[in-house]
């Protein structure tokens, strides 16, 4: 049996030695597409690696990909040119090697073109040849001859290569047959009436498809996008054979390599990480994994490296035949099914199972266990591909590496010296696991150790560590050494001693930067840590998991001694507590820059602190200044503002005189601009007794104007209102949540911004997403990304759209085409700003100033200088290009938003 097209030949055996003739059918990189006026020195197709400009999930990056690996279409260095006009020429010259007719190209003197058809010099002989073949007929050809243009360079239309297309799949006969009807485009009237029996046909097979509003656009252009998808939908309907696709049966797939058997050999391919993978029902790319092995694939690419892999079925093609094994003779196994004793030869690709799923070798397997004998179908010798224990006993010691650990599932995954896996199951009571002669726990072994072990009737006997990767334990500090060179911890109830690598790490939460002296080691509470060990069994980390350490709030000082560092407190029971301070305790107090002496002139009699101790230590001290929470009642007439705090308990607190309120963006706010839900921060009195001030936490966005990075003063605008903000000592995020830099704030940037009252606490970076709109429906929009992706986004019924300076909360000044960057506003609102264009000409970048200059108008038109977006999407049609690659005089339009440059499309 065959899978490769009917007439496969003797060229496979020369693996695919045509493929080398790739590098010629590329069009030179001026040209601005590949396969068509010039054959240039260099080219990259997709067996060589994916195309830079086309982005994953492009809607034609599957069409893209299979046709460049058989060769029809290939690229330019690396980039394909998706959005590039296809000419009459190219478009030929990707009809020829589609129909695999590259062969039969005339030369010399059998080159032959009607008067007045002209092209490029490389194209003569595919040109001459289509017009042989019946894909091009003179008379209609002679009626495009343009007075001053060159036939071949002419852009071809939709209708044009739907006819070539049809003709190229040996359907014109058909296309004929059904007349010239009118379509069910939109358009109709537009397609010239002897092309209308190809649209038809087209439409009808799906191979061409309307564009927005059910328009054919018969004399729009065709992209080499677009090219790709008419050929490849046309292939559903054609039997050309390549010399580089092999059709078969996957029979092994690893990261690097898949082997298919195609009828008549088995055919390796390497496979690497530009190898696209599709299944043949979608346009999605798919995992490698989700190919089945013994399912029918198709395989292109050049010199045994697979360039395109589609899967064509999801069904594998094997048969399942369960028995009692007898015994095994060479590379045969007996099985005894029914009454019958059988005989199944494997081979290496035979992979065998215990009965837990783990690989073992044929010889473990033991004389009465029932397996299941997985063979394929789709050979004559239906070799068995899988061989799995049902029930029965394995008994086995092999050395290996760790790939994993699942501690819930009590399991080690080992690749083991013989190149196959095993799943160790790990039991409690049987298993002993065993690390520098110590008895260790699952959960301390880690990846990458080498390993021997054993089994016994299929359960794991031992674990033995020969070689140590890093590796942690946990248990309680008992005592650091006194030269701390050692610790010593408490690990289930035995004492262990190691020793300290060089500056091992210490993680305390809530410490900055914890030494090894602010550990708590305790004989009997000490802090619970995760100590990090090396290879050497080293300690390179201790991070502290718990500390026992005992809170006390709102307790009163009685007295502080500054000289013995002794603190006197009463607790809520009226109880005497006595506790040492020292420069380890951890003050907080109404201060940016809190330290012990700094504390203690509050430390006096009657004030509330707020306590963590162990044992006499006190480990934290806090004055008692302010709370934190949600407000949950504003009492005017018993004078109590009430919150409910982090932990979910409720505080009252009273005030004499109306509290002074703070909230951003009210110049003299007072307690009715708070309302119930309001977070806020509620300062108290000196005496700790009443409420003083209420800082009502709150959130607004802001677009960066300029940032001093002298003082990191930041000038931002909002509404129209520019003022500063001082940045240097705020946390600030990325659009990505991650920690960024004062200096990575960006003119143009919008940013929201986190108030307490009228203090900012921090800083993020919101997330701003370019799209063109395709479609509105109701509250729900549609837009197209840089990538080409449609999004969707659900307004609902609160939006803001902002255009032409203008501030709209309805849906209905947005209109389909917008240029718009989507947003969200500081309490989650979506923001939709639509951007201005303006048709310009290119003049040059000054990269210094990442600013753009266009030619002026007139000798007073004084807008000729922008800033660029740091985001800057630049593109011709889909492909994005780089400010570099624009060129003097080029016409373009750039969106502007706030006089910034968002984005600019070269016409």
């Amino acid at each position: 049996m065959t899978f490769k097209p009917s007439n496969i030949n003797a060229k496979h055996s020369k693996k695919m030695v045509s493929a080398m003739l790739a590098s010629l059918m590329a069009l030179s990189a001026g040209a601005g597409a590949a396969g068509a006026d010039t054959a240039p020195a260099a080219v990259t197709t997709a067996a060589q690696g994916a195309f830079s400009d086309v982005k994953s999930g492009y809607w034609a990056e599957k069409h893209i990909y299979k046709l460049a690996s058989l060769d029809i279409l290939v690229g330019d260095r690396g980039l394909f040119r998706p959005g590039d006009a296809v000419t009459k020429q190219e478009a030929v010259t990707i009809a020829i090697r589609f129909m695999n007719q590259k062969s039969n190209l005339p030369a010399g003197s059998s080159i032959k073109l009607p008067e007045g058809i002209s092209t490029s010099e490389y194209a003569k002989s595919y040109v001459s040849l289509a017009f042989e073949l019946g894909l091009l007929e003179e008379a209609e050809e002679s009626k495009e001859i343009l007075e001053k243009q060159i036939w071949g360079q002419q852009a071809a239309s939709r209708e044009w290569i739907a006819k070539l297309v049809i003709r190229a799949i040996g359907k014109e006969a058909e296309a004929n047959a059904g007349g010239n009807a009118n379509s069910s485009f939109a358009d109709d009237s537009l397609i010239t009436a002897a092309n209308k029996p190809y649209v038809n046909l087209a439409a009808e097979l799906e191979i061409a498809q309307g564009t927005t509003g059910n328009k054919f656009n018969p004399q729009g252009t065709v992209t080499r996008a677009e090219i790709t998808a008419f050929f490849n939908r046309g292939s559903e309907y054609t039997d050309y054979e390549y010399d580089n696709q092999y059709k078969g049966y996957i029979t092994e797939r690893t990261d690097s390599k898949l082997t298919l058997y195609t009828g008549s050999e088995y055919v390796s391919f390497t496979v690497n990480p530009a190898t696209a993978f599709y299944n043949s029902s979608s346009s999605s790319k798919i995992a490698p994994s989700d190919i089945k092995l013994y399912t029918q694939i198709v395989v292109s690419g050049s010199n045994s490296n697979a360039a395109y892999v589609e899967s064509m079925s999801d069904t594998p093609q094997v048969e399942v035949i369960e028995g009692s094994f007898e015994r095994l003779t060479g590379s045969k196994l007996w099985m005894f099914t029914g009454n019958t004793y059988h005989e199944f030869a494997f081979t290496d690709l035979t992979v065998f199972y215990d009965q837990n799923g783990q690989v073992i070798k044929p010889e473990d397997i033991t004389a009465g266990s029932i397996v299941e004998l997985q063979r394929e179908t789709f050979t004559s010798a239906k070799n068995p591909v899988v061989v799995q224990v049902k029930s029965g006993m394995v008994n086995k010691s092999a050395e290996g590496t760790i790939q994993s650990i699942d501690s819930a599932a009590s399991t080690v995954t080992v690749l083991n010296s013989t190149g196959t896996t095993d799943v160790l199951k790990v039991q409690e009571g049987t298993t002993v696991i065993r690390y520098h002669n110590e008895i260790v726990a699952l959960t301390e072994l880690k990846a990458g150790t080498v390993i021997k072990y054993s089994i016994k009737d299929s359960v794991t006997q031992s674990i033995e560590v020969t070689a140590g990767v890093e590796r942690t334990v946990r248990g309680t500090l008992y005592e650091l050494g006194s030269n701390l060179s050692t610790i010593t911890y408490d690990r289930n109830g035995s004492l262990e001693v190691k020793l300290l690598a060089p500056d091992p790490q210490i993680v305390i939460s809530g410490i900055d930067t914890p030494k090894l002296t602010d550990l708590l080691a305790d004989k009997t509470s000490g802090d619970e840590v995760e100590l990090t060990l090396n290879a050497e069994d080293q300690v390179t980390k201790i991070q502290v998991l718990n500390r026992q350490m005992e809170p006390l709030n709102m307790v009163t000082v009685v007295s502080y001694n500054s000289k013995t560092k002794l603190l006197t407190v009463l607790d809520s029971n009226q109880k005497p507590h006595v506790f040492t301070l020292n420069d380890a305790t951890k003050v907080d107090y109404n201060s940016t820059k809190p330290t012990l002496s700094g504390i203690e002139p509050y430390l006096t009699d009657g004030r509330k602190v707020n306590l963590t101790t162990i044992g006499t230590r006190a480990l934290s001290i806090s004055i008692v200044y302010k709370y934190e929470g949600t407000v949950s009642e504003i009492n005017t007439s018993s004078k109590i503002v009430k919150l409910i705090q982090s932990n979910g308990q409720t505080i009252s607190i009273p005030y004499q005189s109306t509290p002074t309120v703070e909230l951003y963006g009210k110049a003299s706010a007072s307690l009715s601009d708070v309302s119930i839900g309001d977070q806020v921060t509620a300062m108290l009195s000196s005496n700790q007794d009443n409420l003083s001030k209420l800082y009502v936490k709150s959130a607004a966005q802001f677009e960066v104007v300029s940032l001093n990075t002298s003082n990191y003063r930041a000038e931002v605008k909002k509404d129209g209102v520019t003022s500063s903000i001082y940045v240097d000592s705020l946390p600030i995020t990325n659009d990505n949540g991650a920690v960024i830099k004062p200096s990575d704030l960006q003119k143009g940037m919008l940013i929201n911004v986190s108030f307490d009252g009228s203090s900012p606490t921090a800083v993020s970076v919101v997330k701003q997403i370019w799209g063109e709109i395709s479609s509105i429906n109701g509250g729900v929009v549609t837009y197209k990304t840089t990538t080409g992706s449609n999004e969707t986004i659900n307004a609902g019924s609160k939006v803001k759209v902002v255009k032409n300076g203008t501030t709209s909360s309805s849906m209905s000044t947005l209109i389909e085409g917008d240029h718009v960057i989507v947003t969200k506003d500081a309490d989650g609102t979506p923001v939709f700003q639509v951007l201005t264009p303006l048709s310009k000409t290119f003049w040059k970048y000054n990269a210094a100033a990442n600013e753009l200059q266009v030619k002026r108008a007139s000798m007073t038109d004084n807008n000729y200088r922008f800033n660029l977006s740091p985001n800057v999407y630049i593109h011709e049609g889909d492909t994005t290009l780089s400010v570099q690659s624009l060129k003097d005089n080029d016409n373009i339009v750039v969106y502007l938003l706030n006089n910034v440059v968002i984005e600019i499309s070269k016409q």
